[in-house]
């Protein structure tokens, strides 16, 4: 007759609950399956020692202090972490050197950067980055002060800065399938999706492979439960 080894079972069941542990840590581990891009114009200013910081305001919002440089830069990304930055160099002196400055008003350095050709909208070619200094009252936004130097701008119907000099021709913070010229599914600027959303729910949910292994903690948890019993019995 076989003697039964309580101390083997116990270790058995220990070994499915450490699994049991162990296996969602790896799962959650796996994240999002994918995140949408956007194409759209991003509004930065410059900080301390001349670098970029995502703003935290609209351009609608946003008033700049005489001397300030604000920056737009168009580009396909999918949230402010992965945003690009204006390029070049961005020196207020430099870029207002011949715009002197008059009571009652301030001067704001811009940068406005295009982007690049596998950024632009099917059929446009992204104009080169230029600068430019604005003048505009004491109390003006960045707003102000872009239509001063680089009309026509266009925005949709949330305020949602969607062309600075006509650039692009069509399109708002419309969602891309990745970065590639050209991208698939422009509309008009008041059916598209915020530039600075994440997405639907397709794209942020659980992936196949996530489901799947919430499926097996449930088996494995079954099984160490029967097998319990079992030994008990």
């Amino acid at each position: 007759m076989s003697r039964r080894h309580p101390g083997r079972g116990r270790l058995t069941v220990a070994a499915l609950l450490t699994a049991l542990l162990t296996l969602p840590a790896a799962l959650l581990a796996q994240g999002p399956a994918h995140a949408a891009d956007y194409r759209y114009w991003s509004f930065w200013q410059q900080g301390k020692g001349g670098a970029w910081v995502y703003a935290t305001q609209g351009p609608s919002i946003a008033r700049p202090d005489d001397g300030d440089v604000e920056g737009f830069r168009f580009a396909v990304s999918a949230n402010s972490g992965s945003a690009e930055k204006p390029r070049g160099a961005a020196d207020f002196d430099a870029i207002c050197a011949d715009t002197p400055a008059k009571d009652g008003q301030k001067r704001v350095a811009l940068v406005v950067d295009f982007g690049t050709p596998d950024d632009a909208p099917g059929g446009e070619q992204p104009p080169k980055r230029r600068t430019a200094c604005a003048r505009v009252d004491s109390d003006g936004t960045t707003a102000d002060a872009l239509a001063a130097v680089a009309k026509p701008l266009r925005y949709n119907s949330s305020a949602l800065l969607c062309a600075i000099s006509g650039y692009p021709k069509q399109g708002c913070g419309e969602q891309v399938s990745g970065k590639e010229s050209g991208g698939k599914g422009d509309k008009d600027g008041d059916e598209t999706a915020s530039a600075q959303g994440t997405g639907d729910g397709d794209d942020g949910g659980p992936s196949v492979g996530l489901l799947a292994g919430v499926a097996a903690i449930v088996a494995l948890g079954a099984a160490a439960v029967w097998q319990a019993r079992r030994r008990r019995g």
